[in-house]
């Protein structure tokens, strides 16, 4: 099939970098309509304008120098970019890298109300600061006092349990993320003693912090980069001495956010080639599962793995193309595992920081996902990211939890090595 569209960009954006990619991209759609089928929006609200096929259009008549308004804005704003639409598509169409181009240029020419901008501010200055934990100890315990739909963004305070404390040949680095080492500090220790559990050292690196996707999603594109940049000079000196074989992600949102930082760095002449570097090395911590399944089998506490259901993020199954390793690790490892009986493709309306910008599409959406989920009549819901964790948490009494943790829960202890503590 040939490309329907002809694109023919106005001055304004004729031969810039924003131009020339988004050109690129929309000439590769073939508008034949299989992302509107498999688009969360378009499936809640039936407006064409909701759908990837009627946002391209819209993005189309920006770079072609049509008017833009606030209600051009709104309706990429309700996209989730769960890149769902990316999966269907049989033409290859980076809906995604498209998307972010047209709000970017959209937010330069429609500015938005003062309300709007203060939430963004505060979205994404406050879960990147080093004031979050504090904040978050103060917010939790002001939790009656709060509106339900911010109470119950703040999940129960829980031990994070030891970090290991063996040394191995085998060596990689976790991203400790910015808000998971407050709101859900087991999912990193679970991490490690898995790892440990099968010979593989965890050491995170001093001065990480945020990936970078929440400014990017709160329409700071510089801010975004300035921390790309100070990951990958964390990162640099123990990948350019070779002391780590990779760079494990154990948030899928980071994952696959970490692993395309050569494009958004591409014309960086200090960082284009080691942002590359750092997103061929990085791998999900469900890419590891395959090779560590023997060490972690012969630890598995007998008649300890119960029933799962699984939610596969979006930033999982369709951001870094992973499908399956998950679940099929799991039942080898003696779980019985089921997904969604229905649209187990479809987002549950996370999404980053979308369901505290746009509450009632996400509200809807994880209430569908948990009906569906709900159907296996299963003991926990497990997924692959701190922002599906907590946002299907807050909509059920069924715990949900990272699948790293209840990996971590069915295995023997490893002994650890005896520290010295002096005062």
């Amino acid at each position: 099939m040939s490309s329907l569209f002809s694109v023919a960009l106005s001055p304004e954006f004729a031969q810039t970098p924003d131009g020339e990619e988004a050109e690129a991209i929309l000439r590769k759609c073939v508008h034949c309509g299989f992302c509107t089928a498999t688009c969360p929006t378009y499936q809640l609200l039936g407006d064409e304008r909701d759908g990837p096929r009627g946002r391209i259009y819209l993005m189309k008549q920006l770079l072609e120098g049509e008017e833009v308004t606030v209600h051009t804005q709104q309706h990429l704003d309700r996209c989730l970019t769960c890149r769902n639409c990316e999966s269907t598509c049989p033409s290859g169409v980076q809906y995604g890298r498209l998307v972010d181009i047209g709000r970017r240029l959209i937010d330069e020419r429609v500015r938005r109300p003062a309300k709007e901008r203060a939430i963004r501010w505060l979205l994404r200055e406050g879960l990147t600061s080093p004031l979050f934990a504090p904040a978050l100890k103060i917010g939790r315990l002001m939790r009656p006092l709060l509106p339900a739909k911010l109470g119950n963004k703040l999940p129960v305070a829980k031990f994070a349990g030891h970090w290991p404390s063996r040394k191995h040949k085998r060596k990689v680095l976790l991203l400790a993320g910015c808000v998971q080492p407050a709101m859900m500090p087991n999912i990193n220790t679970a991490t490690a003693r898995v790892l440990d559990a099968a010979g593989i050292e965890v050491v995170t690196a001093a001065k990480t912090g945020c990936c970078g996707a929440i400014r990017m999603h709160t329409g700071d594109h510089d801010g975004a980069l300035d921390e790309m940049r100070r990951n990958i000079d964390a990162w640099w000196p123990s990948i350019s001495l070779g002391e780590v074989e990779a760079i494990v992600m154990n948030a899928s949102g980071c994952g696959a956010t970490v692993k395309d930082y050569g494009h958004p760095l591409r014309h960086d002449r200090e960082y284009a080639e080691k942002a590359a570097r750092i997103g061929a090395l990085t791998r999900d911590l469900s890419e590891f599962l395959p090779d560590l399944l023997p060490a972690l089998c012969e630890r598995v506490k007998s008649g300890k793995c119960s029933a799962l259901a699984f939610h596969p993020p979006c930033t999982l199954q369709h951001g870094q193309k992973l499908r399956g390793t998950v679940e099929d690790s799991l039942r080898l490892l003696g779980f019985t595992v089921h997904l969604a009986r229905n649209e187990s493709h479809l987002c549950c309306g996370s999404a980053g920081t979308y369901s505290v910008l746009q509450p009632e599409i996400a509200y809807k959406l994880r209430d569908r996902k948990l009906e569906h989920l709900a159907a296996n009549e299963a003991e926990c819901i497990v997924s692959a990211n701190i922002g599906c964790i907590q946002h299907l948490q807050s909509g059920t009494a069924t715990p949900v939890k990272h699948w790293i943790e209840v990996v971590d829960e069915v295995l023997e202890r490893v002994p650890q090595p005896e520290v010295q503590v002096f005062f």
